[in-house]
């Protein structure tokens, strides 16, 4: 017996705000007493989040499940494809790799296999919660992909799900791509949509109303709501939110972070504490020229290790980051990928990546790669030192490699067991732990000794970052709450899990 209400929110066009309205409604349901779970059935994103099990689900789906206050599990995200090369992706099935695929032949053989496994994730998902926030991927309207999709309207079917589109007003044409998307849907699926929200607004919504009272005369669908523009400190999907990033320093604040963005860039949610931090400018660098001399440059996580390193050959940032460390004071942290690039040489006998043997690393770092078939997914904590100081630290890896450190110090340590390694001037520091930033008290310290380098006092009050996580789902709840009409939108929920619509 299925017991959860679900909800579906599509989108107009991929970042039109699915994964953080539905955030918004996975915090509203739980703050109204409500069990809830998030469900994508197919995310295709670089950013990867581990469940306590040790299994990589899509980020946001962990986002939202924390946002609702319940653990994340595969089944939020059965399946994830994680673009590895042109027209090829590793597919992960509940958070194991299952293989690499074409994108045709993902197409044309993997689709009943998908509908399977996402049919059986329902099912488990609708009777153990109360309610299930369903979102989709990309447009309901792609008209050459439809007829074997797995994540949008033949979702919503199988949930028996109603469905409000979103459309994101900061691009314009929001009335045109709403009308649009309606009119190519089928008709059993247009019936489905109870409702359209315009998301990223700014300005007086007085100015919009005509548009508005236009929109629901001509398609006969409610606006359920207009929200508002928000800067949020809540994970970002994907890569796509990468071109909103600056590449020049904000000379107004005293340390410069700049990041380098290779095209296989991925987890680069590891950076944003940074984002909260009143001293710290985040740039991010994709050609020698954009370089300059940062205080801390990081180099976040690959999803193709070495392509990414010819990258760094082909723009000169390659020559350029070596030249860097012998001229300057510039703190150099890798991170997973990032990590496996300041090594001596990036191993791949078995071809995981590429059709190279081997490729030469930055060596910064005394140590080696070789990459393997299997991935390490698993939460993991220690103890960091660095600078004489010790923190405790936690987070998360991703990898499929093993590296050897030929010399240098241990940089993170735990029951006998070490990750990462660094310089013994630790202006080099490459480790496989995801989340390292998020640990307060070690980027405190960094950041103020980067200060004290500076010349300038430390700051003895800085953000705490996952205290601010917390308050920014409240903050995104309470605006989605008054910005649309929840109340329409539940009691929808109820109609359709009532019978009326189960023969659409």
């Amino acid at each position: 017996m299925r017991k959860a209400l679900p909800i579906m929110f599509q989108g107009t066009h991929s970042d039109a705000g699915k994964s953080v309205i539905a955030t918004a409604f996975c915090r509203i349901f739980a703050r109204n007493g409500w069990k809830t779970a998030p469900f994508k059935s197919q995310n295709m994103s670089l950013n990867s989040y581990v469940t306590v099990d040790g299994k990589e689900i899509g980020r946001a789906q962990g986002v939202q499940a924390e946002a609702a206050g319940v653990l994340a599990t595969t089944h939020m995200n059965p399946i994830l494809i994680k673009p590895s090369r042109d027209q090829e992706a590793q597919i992960v099935v509940h958070g194991k790799p299952y293989k690499n695929m074409q994108a045709s032949a993902y197409r044309t053989e993997f689709f009943h296999t998908g509908l399977n496994i996402i049919q059986q994730s329902l099912d488990v998902l609708m009777k153990q919660y109360d309610r299930l926030v369903i979102e989709g991927a990309g447009s309901p309207a792609e008209v050459n992909l439809n007829d074997r999709e797995l994540v949008n309207m033949r979702v919503a079917r199988m949930a028996n799900a109603p469905v409000v589109l979103i459309g994101d007003i900061e691009r314009g044409g929001v009335f045109a791509s709403l009308v649009g998307t309606l009119q190519l849907l089928d008709e059993c699926d247009r019936k489905r949509v109870i409702g359209v929200i315009i998301n990223k607004f700014r300005g007086d919504v007085a100015l919009l109303q005509p548009g508005l009272r236009w929109f629901e005369q001509y398609t006969g669908v409610p606006v359920l709501g207009v929200v508002p523009y928000m800067h949020l400190r809540i994970d970002a999907e994907d890569s796509v939110t990468l071109s909103r990033y600056v590449t020049k320093k904000d000379d107004a604040k005293a340390i410069d972070v700049a990041v380098i963005q290779y095209p296989r860039i991925s987890n680069f949610t590891d950076i944003d504490p940074f984002f909260a931090e009143p001293d710290c400018s985040v740039r991010f660098v994709t050609d020698a020229s954009l370089l300059g001399e940062p205080d801390i440059l990081i180099l976040p996580g690959s999803k193709n290790t070495i392509e990414d390193v010819q990258f760094l050959k082909e723009t000169g940032l390659f020559v350029a980051i070596r030249r860097l460390y012998e001229r300057s004071d510039t703190i150099m942290i890798g991170i997973c990928g990032g990590y496996q690039m300041l090594g001596e040489r990036i191993k791949d006998p078995f071809h995981v990546e590429t059709p190279l043997d081997e490729i030469e690393g930055l060596s910064l770092l005394a140590m080696e790669t070789t990459l393997a078939c299997e991935k390490t997914t698993v939460l993991c904590e220690g103890i960091l030192t660095f600078q004489r100081e010790t923190f405790h630290v936690s987070g998360y890896e991703i990898h499929m490699g093993r590296s050897i450190v030929k010399s240098g110090e241990p940089l993170i340590s735990q029951n006998g067991k070490t990750d990462g390694c660094k310089t013994k001037d630790e202006r080099v520091i490459g480790t496989y732990m995801h989340d390292l930033f998020h640990n307060d008290a070690f980027r405190h310290h960094l950041l103020n000794d980067v200060r004290r380098k500076k010349q300038l006092l430390p700051l003895s009050t800085r953000p705490l970052y996952r205290q601010l996580r917390m308050q920014a789902f409240d903050e995104l709840a309470n605006c989605v709450e008054t910005s649309v009409n929840v109340t329409t939108i539940e009691r929808k929920m109820m109609e359709f899990q009532g019978g009326d619509h189960h023969a659409l």
